[in-house]
């Protein structure tokens, strides 16, 4: 190279210095295209490590019920005043059931204080009359080695509570029998818990075999249907309760409580969530919240995007896209009475596909014209079929595969239903799920569920109202 030619000492260093900056500015370029096709963000969050023990702060959920109070006692009286006057008026010698929703419902004796075996412990209701008026006994059956723990049980009741013991080497029919007060006086019927154990039946007919033994009827069955305002409350939690008159907030004190706590929960577990969080670390935190909000007998349900196309299906720990919904199906229990809230949503980032958008759309507002049909006096089944008839109409009928919705209450799952060909007629105090769906299986699913309860005046009414009821959009849940 001739010297003139021939770069000088800072010309060279200046062009190996351009060099170098035009090579990282390409570089840099490279690496700005690729995020911006991948996610800034959801690159970042999809690589944290997120530690199951330390899992987000859901302190602030756990005041919510602090003033929930279990179901008073003058309550459990009229509830076993009404069962024996059923009784009486059936000529029945009592009502039995083991420890269960309904033993929970008349004597305060839930599965979870006593658990079932096969030594039956069983409650007894009996009628009998005082003054004219017909008032209940309350009479339990129990082992005579476990005789002191069941003495233990908060069994309320207007007079003593009887037990009667049985030996491991004597029949236990025998003696709950012989417990009945009136077996012998005519009184050809006892009736049963609907849900008692097969076993438990035959041996109360071996042991009684000139009675009948026979499931508790409609009657019976339409006691714990109705919920009161007591149970409405638990279910609710309501902070408008506060605002009620003194007079309705001694009644008003149950069901309402656990149905906003769940879907606040729901909330603050949205908030944590990140693209690239796997369906187990949701269901940790959504157990987590429940948990620290009071709940008890927890259950979350997590399924992002397709794997949502089976309702209840139990998931593949996958990894969260941002072109995915999640779906969160789950609740728990306050004092017994139950929660279940179902939540299809996406986070701030996501890229909800166009036509999963719609589906979303679809789903919410057959959950509008459910609300909109029930009311006191409609049979069950109209209820779901007009919310079906609607999703037809938009062309998804084929893909609502389930009941629009149940009962709740001390069981998650308790008549009457909302089906397709039930007749049962829509009461004042019963509650309900109502929870539409389309499940198009290897593409998307989505459910979205709000309970209610049948008011005063004969409408529904959202047991979330009082924390802004049921979901807005997908980014609003």
């Amino acid at each position: 190279m001739d010297s003139k030619e021939r770069p000088t000492p800072f010309a060279s260093l200046w062009l190996s210095k351009t060099g170098a900056f035009f090579l990282s500015l390409s570089a840099a370029l490279v690496l700005w295209v690729f995020l911006q096709s991948k996610g800034l963000h959801d690159l970042y969050i999809s690589t944290r490590d997120y530690d199951l023990d330390t899992i987000p702060d859901f302190s602030h959920l756990a005041d919510y019920c602090a003033d929930a109070s279990p179901i008073s006692s003058a309550e459990f009286y009229q509830r076993q005043k009404s069962l024996a006057g059923i009784l009486h008026s059936l000529n029945a010698s009592a009502y039995i059931a083991e420890p269960g929703a309904n033993a929970q419902f008349f004597g305060n004796i839930s599965s979870s204080q006593w658990h079932l075996s096969e030594r039956p412990l069983l409650l007894i209701v009996s009628p009998y009359l005082v003054n004219e008026g017909v008032e209940a006994k309350i009479t339990v059956v129990t082992p005579s080695f476990e005789a002191t723990r069941a003495k233990l049980l908060p069994i309320p009741s207007a007079s003593d509570v009887a037990f009667a013991e049985w030996p491991e080497d004597v029949n236990p029919y025998d003696v709950a029998i012989s417990a009945v007060p009136a077996s012998g006086e005519g009184r050809g019927t006892i009736f049963v818990d609907e849900s008692i154990r097969h076993f438990i039946v035959d041996g109360l007919v071996e042991a009684a075999p000139k009675l009948k033994i026979s499931s508790a009827p409609l009657e019976i069955r339409h006691i714990r249907e109705k919920k009161s305002a007591a149970e409405i409350e638990l279910l609710k939690c309501a902070n408008e309760a506060r605002f009620i008159s003194n007079i309705s907030r001694s009644l008003f004190r149950w069901l309402i409580h656990s149905l906003q706590v769940t879907l606040l929960a729901i909330r603050a577990v949205r908030d944590q969530m990140y693209i690239g969080i796997r369906e187990s670390q949701v269901r940790h935190m959504m157990e987590n919240a429940l948990s620290t909000a009071g709940l008890q007998d927890l259950f979350a349900l997590v399924l992002f995007g397709a794997n949502a196309a089976l309702p209840h299906g139990s998931g593949t720990d996958r990894a969260l896209s941002k072109h995915d919904f999640t779906l969160i199906d789950t609740g728990g229990t306050l004092y017994g009475y139950n929660s279940d809230v179902t939540r299809t949503f996406a986070l701030r980032t996501s890229v909800i596909p166009p036509e999963n958008r719609r589906i979303w759309d679809y789903v919410h507002e057959a959950q509008n014209v459910a609300g909109d049909t029930a009311r006191s006096g409609v049979v069950t089944g109209k209820v779901d079929e007009m919310a079906r008839a609607y999703l037809g109409l938009m062309g998804y009928g084929q893909y609502f595969t389930h009941r629009l919705g149940h009962g709740i209450g001390l069981e998650g799952h308790e008549q009457p239903y909302l089906r397709g060909g039930n007749h049962d007629t829509i009461q004042i105090g019963h509650t309900f799920s109502n929870e539409p769906g389309i499940y198009i299986e290897g593409v998307v699913g989505v459910r979205l569920e709000d309970c209610f309860y049948i008011g005063g005046k004969g409408l529904p009414i959202f047991l979330t109202a009082g924390v802004g009821g049921q979901s807005q959009d997908p980014w609003r849940p």
